[in-house]
């Protein structure tokens, strides 16, 4: 009995596998779980149902043309190959296509960024930039061909004659044209500064419409520091690029209806503020002059030196009021001042000397009191013209006062 080793009972076991037609281009129904994509750019996860579980492996080559990106939960139909990994002997499923059950890839990968995008704040309303009242310059992002420009243009252009539009044409479908028309929102904005941007393009299906609902389309339109008019599709279709624009129109001729102004309507709104103005200026001159005509028939203006005269009068008698009272209060101060300087002058000891009267001063003190001088005591006499030296020669009115103390 023959012994086979490991290897060659895996590859025998893949050969039956690949022979197997109904294993080919195989779609299998299931649950993602473990779902892992590594740096190189393949996924491994695994597919499960309630009674098993398969393993499946989608290569970078296929990874990267998804439009979604697969979570663990979603249940999905996987088209492939089944095999076998030869090292591990195990089989699993090696996916070519990935699509999600019961919705369009495109609308989960819509909802999957929209959702991620909206936590980054990129669809807030704080954000939004105003558009100009009278622009100057518009730019446009769109297909050279097609009636997109040419509804921008003739719309524009009846509604507003000078405006001056600016196109850089771009792919607006297919493989690069969201590239080409992030590129071009970063060109007006580094390089030609306009005043208005419409980016946008004709109606079509999702995927025909898909470029503007790329990352790097919105994340262009929401950094641009130009004010954004997205025109993509008809009034039913929605694209991120609408929820990240400053403004969304519904058509392309809407959005040139938006950018600028009607010239007649603007012509219409000069009229009617004219006439106002006139009407206002008019309303003013006359309510002016019946205020002027009220103050000339004032009697201040009619007769103003009577009004006067009156004046003067009064001011006269103020005058010769002031001019009495004033008289009066100088008299009874300068009594008053006579008054105290008398007081003063009575109590000058200047003036007792002049008097007769002497002072006698003791060691540069005044002498108030007999008891205070002994004889032979040496004392100066002030008076009114000098000093004069004396002695003391007795003190009995001392003596009398001490001998009284005595006997008491």
């Amino acid at each position: 009995m023959a012994i086979h080793s490991v290897s060659q009972v895996n590859k025998f076991i893949k050969s039956m596998f690949e022979r197997e037609n109904v294993l080919r281009g195989i779609m299998i129904r299931g649950e993602i779980s473990n779902f892992k994509c590594y740096p190189s750019g393949h996924c491994y996860f695994t597919l499960k149902d309630a009674g098993g579980a398969l393993k499946a492996v989608m290569f970078k080559s296929r990874a990267q043309h998804l439009r979604f990106q697969p979570v663990n939960g979603l249940k999905v139909v996987a088209s492939g190959t089944i095999s076998v990994y030869e090292r591990d002997g195990a089989y699993q499923l090696y996916v070519d296509s990935l699509a999600p059950e019961g919705t369009g890839d495109l609308q989960l990968a819509f909802e999957q960024l929209k959702a991620k995008l909206t936590e980054e704040g990129l669809f807030d309303q704080s954000w939004k930039k105003p558009l100009p009242v009278f622009p100057k310059r518009i730019g446009i992002v769109t297909s050279l061909a097609g009636a997109v420009l040419r509804d921008i243009y003739h719309v524009s252009k009846h509604r507003w004659p000078h405006i001056q539009l600016l196109l850089h044409p771009v792919q607006v479908q297919g493989e690069g044209s969201a590239e080409q028309i992030a590129a071009a929102i970063a060109f007006f904005n580094e390089k030609c500064p306009v005043d208005v941007l419409i980016v946008g393009r004709g109606g079509g299906s999702m995927e025909d419409l898909w470029s503007f609902n790329e990352e790097c389309v919105v994340r262009a339109i929401f950094a641009s520091k130009i004010p954004v008019i997205s025109a993509v599709g008809h009034e039913t279709d929605f694209t991120l690029a609408d929820f990240s624009a400053d403004v969304r129109a519904a058509t392309p001729s809407n959005a040139a209806e938006l950018a600028v102004p009607d010239c007649r309507e603007v012509a219409r709104h000069i009229v009617n503020l004219k006439a106002r103005l006139t009407s206002q200026v008019k309303k003013g001159i006359e309510s002016r002059r019946l205020r002027l005509n009220a103050c000339l028939k004032s009697p201040v203006l009619a007769s103003p030196q009577t009004m006067l005269a009156a004046r003067r009068q009064r001011l006269d008698y103020l005058l010769g009021d002031l001019q009495r009272l004033t008289e009066k209060s100088v008299t009874t101060k300068k009594h008053r001042l006579n008054l105290l300087l008398e007081r003063l002058d009575g109590m000058n000891p200047a003036g007792v000397l002049r008097r007769g009267y002497a002072v006698a001063e003791k060691r540069g003190k005044l002498v108030t009191r007999v008891a205070e001088v002994k004889p032979k005591d040496k004392l100066q006499l002030i008076l009114q013209d000098g000093r004069v030296p004396v002695e003391v020669l007795s003190v009995p009115e001392a003596e009398a006062v001490k001998a009284g103390k005595e006997g008491q």
